[in-house]
């Protein structure tokens, strides 16, 4: 009777640890990572790297987002590549002002 048990608790256990383990993020294209995981919250990747080191990158997105170190190195990869400046474009309506002529110096 003790047998039977002992193998179906080790067999338990054993699932357990393998269920565990299992990385859903793995492979998945970093795309498709901001996808599943920011756009809830974040309209656009640009931006949010923020022109930090990637290591320090790395690590804040496996501290708080991230379920692999491999994930996490992906992710930050990804936001650096489209963490480019903004193109300052002209607001619609906005007048452009041409500058102003040098004044023309007074001699005496």
């Amino acid at each position: 009777m003790i047998v039977p048990l002992m193998t179906l608790a080790a067999a338990a256990v054993m699932t357990a640890t393998v269920a565990a383990a299992q990385n859903l993020d793995a492979g998945k294209a970093p795309e498709r990572l901001f996808a599943d995981g920011c756009a809830t919250c974040h309209r656009s990747p640009r931006g949010l790297a923020k022109g930090r080191f990637s290591l320090t990158l790395t690590w804040f997105l496996k501290d708080h987002y991230a379920t692999s170190s491999d994930t996490a190195k992906a992710l930050a990869a990804y936001l650096e590549s489209v963490d480019t400046p903004p193109q300052a474009a002209a607001k619609p309506g906005a007048k452009r002002t041409a500058p102003h002529p040098p004044k023309p110096s007074q001699t005496h």
